[in-house]
C-alpha cells in the first residue's frame, strides 16, 4: 500500500500519520454508513413509486413537451423531499440560479426577504441588492432584512421572529455554512425556525438553501416543514453523474412560481427539453446517498488530520454532520494556496494545473479553488476552495468514493509538508 502511495508522491511518513488517524474513525464511519442506507432505501421506493422504466431515459428536443421522463423524474425528487412538487431541470445552470428563481418567482414588488441565518452566501449578495447588481431583487422594490446569528453562530430566533413583519414574504435560510466558520444547521434546527416563524405569519414562505446538505441526514429541510428546498446537481444529489442542473422542491403553489420564472409564465413546467441529460440525473440520484456518504467520510477524515496538527476545524472530527463542507482555518494565504496544490494533484484531471487565487464572478475577494473533475466545478467531486481573506479557511468536499477523498487530504498534507507549513 505504502508503494502505491508513493506513485502519488505520499511519503511514508504522511501515509503512516493518515494510518493512524484512520484507524480511530470506524464508529464515526459505522454511522454515516447508517444514514446513507437509509436515504438509499428512501431514493429507491420512490423511484418504484414513480414506476420509473426506460422510457423515462430517451432524450427529448426543441420544447419538450410531455416529456414523461423529465415529469417523472420530478415526481421522484419531490416523493423523496417530502414534497408536493419539484422543478428538476438541466436549464437551472447553478446552485445560485436555482436559489434566485425560487426568489424571483416568490416575490413581489414591495414585498420583504429575510435573511434568517446572517448574510447569506457571497453569490446571493448581488441576487439580493446587498451588494448593488443589475438586475437584483433590490431593482425590482423587493426590500431585505439580515438577522446576525448569535455569538456562537447559531440562528437567534427571537430576533428572526422580531424581524417576521406585515410586509414579510419569505424567510431565507441557509442550512450549509458558505465561506463562513459558522456551524452548518442540522434539519431539525431548520425546523424549529420554520415553527417559530410560522407562529408569528402563518403565510411566509420559508425557503432553505440545501446545498451540500442533500443525504447527508435522514430527513431533508421539506419534511420539517420548509415550503421550498434548492440545490444544485452538481452538488450531492447529482451523485457525481449530472452534467449540470438545479432542483427545487416544495408545495405545489411555490414550485409552480418557480417554473413560471424560470421558462415563462403560462408555460410554466410544461416545456423544457431534458437533452439527453435524464440518464445521469437519474443514475446520479441513484448513487447520491453513497456518494455523500464518501464525502462526509472524507470531510471526518481531514477534520481529524487538520485537528491533530493543531487547526482550528469546524465541525471537528466528533461532531455531527449536516453537510459535506469541512472547514479548516490555516491562518495564512500561503498554507491555503499550499492545501489546494496538493487537492488539485490528486485530481483524475487537470492534475498538473497549479490553482491561484483570482477574482471570480460574484464574489468580493479574490478566491483560490482546487478542482480537478469530470463535470467542471462540481462540488461533489473532491475540491476546496475559499477567499483569501482572515481567518484564511479553506473549505474542503467532495470525494465520489471515500478511497479518493482520503487521497486528497493526504494530498494536500504532503504539499503543505513539503512548503514546510506542517511538520509531522
Amino acid at each position: 500500500m505504502k508503494n502505491n502511495f508513493s506513485k502519488l508522491d505520499i511519503s511514508d511518513g504522511v501515509f503512516a500519520f493518515g494510518e493512524k488517524i484512520f484507524g480511530a474513525l470506524a464508529p464515526r464511519f459505522k454511522e454515516i454508513d447508517a444514514v446513507s442506507e437509509f436515504c438509499q432505501a428512501k431514493v429507491l421506493a420512490a423511484m418504484r413509486r414513480a414506476r420509473v422504466d426506460a422510457a423515462c431515459l430517451t432524450a427529448s428536443t426543441g420544447y419538450g413537451y410531455n416529456d414523461r421522463g423529465r415529469d417523472t423524474l420530478e415526481a421522484v425528487y419531490a416523493d423523496v423531499f417530502g414534497a408536493e412538487d419539484a422543478l428538476v431541470r438541466a436549464q437551472i445552470t447553478c446552485g445560485t440560479h436555482a436559489l434566485s428563481t425560487a426568489l424571483f418567482g416568490n416575490l413581489r414588488p414591495g414585498d420583504e426577504l429575510v435573511c434568517a441565518t446572517g448574510s447569506p452566501y457571497d453569490t446571493l449578495e448581488e441576487v439580493i441588492g446587498i451588494r448593488p447588481s443589475v438586475g437584483s431583487l433590490a431593482e425590482f422594490g423587493v426590500t431585505h432584512k439580515i438577522v446576525p446569528l448569535t455569538s456562537d453562530g447559531k440562528p437567534d430566533i427571537p430576533a428572526i421572529t422580531a424581524a417576521v413583519g406585515p410586509k414579510t414574504r419569505l424567510v431565507e435560510i441557509q442550512r450549509s455554512r458558505g465561506y463562513s466558520t459558522r456551524p452548518t444547521l442540522s434539519v431539525a434546527e431548520i425546523g424549529e425556525m420554520i415553527a417559530a416563524v410560522k407562529a408569528k405569519k402563518s403565510d411566509v414562505i420559508c425557503m432553505v438553501d440545501n446545498c451540500y446538505g442533500e443525504f447527508t441526514e435522514e430527513r431533508e429541510p421539506t419534511e420539517a416543514g420548509a415550503d421550498i428546498c434548492v440545490g444544485s446537481l452538481i452538488k450531492n444529489p447529482g451523485g457525481g453523474l449530472a452534467p449540470s442542473g438545479g432542483y427545487i422542491a416544495g408545495t405545489a403553489e411555490c414550485v409552480a412560481r418557480c417554473a413560471c420564472m424560470l421558462n415563462a409564465p403560462g408555460l410554466a413546467k410544461e416545456v423544457g427539453a431534458n437533452l439527453g441529460t435524464l440518464p445521469a440525473m437519474y443514475q446520479g440520484l441513484f448513487l447520491a446517498p453513497s456518494v455523500a456518504a464518501s464525502a462526509v467520510k472524507g470531510a471526518v477524515f481531514a477534520a481529524a488530520v487538520f485537528e491533530k496538527l493543531g487547526f482550528a476545524v469546524s465541525p471537528a472530527a466528533d461532531e455531527a454532520r449536516h453537510d459535506i463542507i469541512q472547514c479548516v482555518e490555516l491562518g495564512s494565504r500561503e498554507a491555503m494556496l499550499s492545501f489546494c496544490r496538493g487537492i488539485q494533484s490528486a485530481a483524475p484531471v487537470d492534475s498538473y494545473v497549479t490553482p491561484v487565487a483570482a477574482p471570480m464572478p460574484g464574489y468580493e475577494n479574490d478566491v483560490v479553488m482546487a478542482a480537478g473533475t469530470f463535470v467542471q466545478g462540481s462540488s461533489i467531486e473532491l475540491s476546496a476552495d475559499g477567499p483569501i481573506r482572515p481567518p484564511f479557511a479553506v473549505y474542503f468536499q467532495g470525494g465520489l468514493t471515500w478511497q479518493h477523498a482520503k487521497i486528497g487530504v493526504l494530498s494536500a498534507l504532503q504539499a503543505m509538508a513539503d512548503d514546510g507549513i506542517v511538520t509531522l
